[in-house]
């Protein structure tokens, strides 16, 4: 599986997460561990870069790429990843595209080892911020 990522995207990646370390690019539909919102709606349409010191071994596909980064993605993700796969920063958003067209016009970004050192406080009031977006 190869990724085209466009500089002004790994520009945006390097200012929100530190693109040294492990990046899962995953769905964000609540059928993966990472995903904080989804629902019926958003399965498979929805998507994230997860960024993560540790290794997963749900994540273990390599994802080829032109910018060097250490990016996976599972078994999962793969089926609703087409090829001519881009990921491109527009109009103040990552976009995920393949040949069929736009996969997900805003992309979201997030480091998994920071959210592990929340407070149960900050993890509800996050929760309760994103039910709003739950389908």
């Amino acid at each position: 599986m190869k990724l085209t990522i466009k500089d002004t995207a790994k520009t945006y990646l390097a200012n929100r997460i530190d693109t040294t370390k492990n990046l899962f690019l995953a769905t964000d539909d609540g059928s993966n561990k990472y995903s904080k919102v989804g629902g019926s709606c958003a399965i498979g349409d929805k998507f994230q870069i997860v960024a993560t010191s540790k290794q997963d071994n749900d994540y273990r596909i390599p994802v080829d790429n032109n910018q060097g980064l250490h990016l996976f993605t599972s078994v999962g993700e793969r089926t609703f990843l087409g090829s001519g796969l881009t990921l491109d920063f527009s109009h103040n958003a990552l976009v995920l595209k393949d040949d069929s067209g736009i996969l997900d016009g805003a992309v979201s970004v997030q480091d998994a080892d920071q959210v592990l050192n929340q407070t149960d406080a900050e993890q509800t009031a996050e929760q309760k911020a994103l039910s709003q977006q739950i389908c």
